[in-house]
Parts: structure tokens; sequence; C-alpha cells
């Protein structure tokens, strides 16, 4: 009955490490697009405002088109980067641009909260 035991609670163990440490939620993250994001960059395709538009953003390439702007101006850093903007990308560039991709144009000193940037990863994923 122990080693039964045992197994199940390494094997939860060993699943809870796989699991995102907290659920994310797309509406928090929509208002904090709104607050951090949204003075510069627009979630309509095709609407690019000072920054790109970032409709399809997830999965894009960085530094090219994500399906969602018209046109724009991407750094050479950025366009150099090779990055793809999936969550764990984003998440870092999200915390900290100049560090992800140093010479990028973006001037945004970063979003600090882990949460936050969890839930507007997650309210970006949306925007397909």
């Amino acid at each position: 009955m122990k080693s039964v035991f045992l197994a199940g609670l390494i094997a939860g163990i060993a699943l809870a490490g796989t699991l995102p440490a907290r659920a994310q939620d797309v509406a928090a993250g929509a208002a904090v697009f709104k607050a951090q994001c949204g003075m510069c960059h627009s979630v309509v395709k095709g609407q690019t405002m000072l920054g790109p538009s970032l409709f399809g953003i997830v999965g894009a390439k960085a530094g090219g088109p994500t399906g969602g702007e018209t046109e724009f101006y991407y750094s050479a850093a950025l366009k150099k980067s090779g990055l793809t903007w999936d969550a764990a990308t984003l998440d870092r560039w999200i915390a900290d641009p100049a560090a992800v991709v140093p010479g990028n144009r973006m001037t945004y000193a970063g979003l600090k909260d882990a949460k936050q940037r969890a839930d507007l990863v997650a309210y970006l994923a949306t925007l397909k």
C-alpha cells in the first residue's frame, strides 16, 4: 500500500512540474494590453499604429509580417533575431525587450509582473 501511495505521489509531483504555475486570464490580459500596449499597438488586422498590429502575433516570425499589419519598418536587429513569437519568447520580450533583442526600436521598459505577462500572452494568443 505504501509503494502505491509513494508511486502516486511521485507521479503527481512529476506531473505538477509540467503544468503552468498559474492559470491565464484572457480578460485580464486584454486589460493589460489596453494599459500597457494599446497606445502604440492595435489588435485589429491591418491597423498599424506607432507599432505594428499584434493581430496574429503568436507563431509569427519576429521582424516580419504577423498577418495583422499592413506595412511596418522593423529594426535590423529584430529582423536578424531569428525569433518566433511563441509564448515563452513573448514573455521574455514583454519583460525586457532590450535584453531579448539589443538594438531593437521598441522603447518599452518592460512589464515585470509575471502573472500580467502570462495573461497578456494568453490574450495575444486569441488574436487570430
